[in-house]
Formats: structure tokens, sequence, C-alpha cells
């Protein structure tokens, strides 16, 4: 069992810069992929980002050049840097941990609300 807690969401400027970050509740070592998801009103969650346990990462399309996942075992964390921020980007973004790529999440933040304004 995990506990992913996030923090950072808030409002920011078309063209600003956001950090996320997911604090886990035990040692992130052994969880091989750690990432982010996101979902506006009114449309499914997607993918925005993903790390593995090796560090490859993988990014949704309309992310990728912007936003820099990363990931610190250590500290047990995973953040997301979010630069040139558009007004699509607004939605709550939830961290996850799993398994495989492509499976469906273990464990699931509570989500952190992130609104750009045009």
């Amino acid at each position: 069992q995990v506990q992913l807690v996030e923090s950072g969401g808030g409002l920011v400027q078309a063209g600003g810069s956001l950090r996320l970050s997911c604090a886990a509740s035990r040692s992130t070592f052994s969880i091989n992929i750690m990432g982010w998801y996101r979902q506006a009103p009114g449309k499914q969650r997607e993918l925005v980002a993903g790390i593995s346990s090796g560090y490859t990462t993988n990014y949704a399309n309309s992310v990728k050049g912007r936003f820099t996942i990363s990931r610190d075992n250590a500290q047990n964390t995973v953040y997301l840097q979010m630069t040139s921020l558009r007004p699509e980007d607004t939605a709550v973004y939830y961290c996850f941990a799993g398994t495989t790529w492509g499976s469906t999440p273990d464990y699931w933040g509570q989500g952190t609300q992130v609104t750009v304004s045009s």
C-alpha cells in the first residue's frame, strides 16, 4: 500500500510555470512507474507524463517540450515541472503509481487543481 499526496497546483497566467510534487508514504525504489494524469471538466482522464524506475520517461504529445517529469527516490517524491502553460492545461492533476506502462495505475493521489488563465 502507498499513499500519494500532491502539492504545487494553483492559478497561473498563460506562459507561466508551476512545479507539482507528489510525495509517497513509503519508499519509491520498488515502484516501477510513477507519474501524472490530468482530467479537465467534461473530459476523460489522460496520461500527462510517466517515469520508470530506470528513469525512462513518457509524455503526452501535447506537453512534450514544455513539461519535465523527474523522480527522487531518496525523497520518495515525483515532480512535474510545467512551463509555457496554456489555458488548455487547466485540469485536476493526479499523481499515480503503477506496475507497467499502459496498465491501470495501482494507486492514485487525491488530485491538485491547475488553472491557467488567458
